[in-house]
């Protein structure tokens, strides 16, 4: 049996950066979670705890409104391309280099924790995923992103050929590419585990509920700023948003 680690990205960086990061991609989902997060923005000053901040890129935008930022990640040149953001933005944050769930038990709980495109890497992401609700505080909120396993087994299947097999018996997880995370969530086991830590849900998005599903050529003839106002227009309807790669949850955590 091969034993599963939490994937550091200090030796993808450079692809990182250039897949996601800096692509129309990418764009599309900072969009949309700013969507979802524009409440904060004009909110009073709340402590964030961003568990797994990559770049930092929506942790700059909220310390931009004042509020007051912990930020921590496994890799060391992720984490310190966030701190030169903050660096080169003037404004102070507290960083970890550590993993979010080793690094939880350390920390008191935050109004607000982002658990960004982290999940679907962990070795064990539902008892991680426990962890880091535990660090909501009460009438605290859980903005959680993770790749969308519905999303995996539709585009493998729409591909075909060889892909079948291993689909049906479930041993396609963890294999192809470097980028591919290893363990994508279902959406429904996620919002079992979130409502029965006591959450209740107030944003559901899917990010890319057409684009990855659609051939480079289709793309390639296709309007970007029509495509993304489709996307826009049903990434948060049942049945659509439960087919986006990615799946953004905004959640409050009750007064208990």
């Amino acid at each position: 049996m091969t034993i599963q680690h939490d994937r550091n990205f200090d030796d993808l960086f450079d692809r990182f950066e250039s897949k996601i990061y800096e692509t129309v991609k990418g764009e599309w989902r900072l969009r949309l979670l700013k969507e979802d997060l524009a409440r904060f923005v004009a909110a009073s000053p709340m402590t964030v705890w961003d568990a797994g901040c990559g770049q930092g890129q929506i942790s700059l935008w909220l310390a931009e409104h004042a509020h007051q930022l912990t930020l921590c990640d496994l890799s060391e040149k992720m984490l310190n391309t966030a701190k030169t953001h903050f660096e080169q933005a003037n404004i102070k944050a507290t960083f970890y280099h550590e993993s979010a769930q080793s690094l939880a038990k350390q920390l008191p709980q935050f109004d607000l924790v982002l658990c960004h495109a982290v999940l679907e890497w962990l070795s064990e992401p539902l008892a991680s995923l426990k962890t880091i609700m535990d660090k909501v505080r009460p009438g605290g909120y859980l903005s959680l992103l993770f790749y969308n396993r519905n999303a995996m087994v539709y585009s493998n299947v729409l591909k075909g050929g060889w892909r079948l097999p291993p689909i049906l018996n479930d041993s396609y997880i963890g294999k192809g590419n470097k980028l591919t995370p290893p363990n994508p969530q279902f959406p429904h086991i996620i919002l079992d585990e979130m409502r029965h830590a006591g959450f209740s849900i107030e944003k559901h998005t899917g990010i890319r509920v057409f684009n990855d599903y659609m051939s480079q050529q289709a793309r390639d003839n296709s309007d970007e700023s029509v495509l993304f106002e489709l996307e826009h227009q049903y990434c948060r309807m049942p049945v659509y948003r439960d087919m986006g790669r990615y799946i953004h949850l905004l959640a409050k955590r009750e007064n208990t």
